[in-house]
């Protein structure tokens, strides 16, 4: 079972994501609402999964990307962003994302960009 840190500044997303993710066999040991505590809930829970919002106050997914990839350099993150947010996309691969997943999303596919990891 696959554990898995998700990070979004919106609570509810995070609740959506993670009742999708659990009833689909993840286990979802934290959540973090911007990239500077995703960085330190890295740190502490070494999950095998990170799912990340790009747009978030204080430091956005795309800092709080490099830098969990700069403490592990096989972290596997997951890119989830909104529409529209195509450049940050670009940027979020070169930068170490191994998926991304556009909102809104349906289940199955945040599912199997997931299990791909």
């Amino acid at each position: 079972m696959s554990k898995v840190l998700i990070v979004d500044d919106a609570a509810f997303m995070r609740m959506s994501l993670k009742m999708m993710l659990e009833k689909n066999g993840f286990q979802v040991i934290g959540e973090a609402e911007n990239g500077a505590v995703a960085i330190k809930k890295y740190m502490e829970l070494k999950p095998d999964i990170v799912t990340m919002d790009i747009t978030m106050p204080e430091m956005d997914g795309i800092e709080a990307l490099k830098a969990i990839r700069n403490i592990d350099p096989n972290a596997k993150v997951c890119v989830v962003s909104a529409m529209g947010q195509e450049n940050y996309v670009r940027e979020a691969v070169i930068a170490g994302a191994k998926n991304f997943v556009v909102k809104p999303y349906k289940e199955e596919i945040i599912i199997a960009a997931l299990k791909k990891l």
